[in-house]
């Protein structure tokens, strides 16, 4: 008996990213459920309780940090892996992101192998990565 797939949820407003990123974790084996915006993202997580979050900081509703933030604070959530993935690329940027509770900040354009090897590490709960 094969053991299902793990979950990864994609918040990712620009839908050739969030399409990329949902390509390169079907690639790896995840089942993958896209969300283009943060709003209806919070509810997503929420119901597929997934294995893990790659978010978006910068989206046109709500601050990809204030979802962060909100699964943080959320205990049913609170342990799942985020992996930040910014355009921002600023110290003081990634620090935010790392303070309010990303697993790992990536800095965009994000390549594959980047990309796995983070989310590998972030399920093998070897966290805060920084760039």
């Amino acid at each position: 008996m094969t053991e299902a797939p793990k979950t990864v949820v994609v918040v990712e407003d620009e839908i050739d990213a969030a399409e990329m990123f949902g390509e390169m974790m079907r690639v790896s084996g995840f089942r993958v459920v896209k969300s283009y915006s943060s709003g209806p993202a919070i509810s997503i997580i929420t119901e597929e309780m997934p294995d893990l979050v790659i978010l978006d900081v910068m989206m046109p509703d709500i601050s990809g940090l204030d979802v962060l933030r909100y699964i943080r604070n959320d205990p049913r959530l609170a342990k799942i892996p985020v992996i930040v993935v910014s355009a921002k690329s600023m110290p003081a940027d990634i620090k935010v992101g790392l303070d309010a509770g990303a697993s790992v900040y990536l800095t965009k354009p994000v390549g594959f192998l980047d990309l796995k090897q983070a989310v590998e590490k972030a399920i093998g709960g070897k966290q805060p990565i920084r760039p």
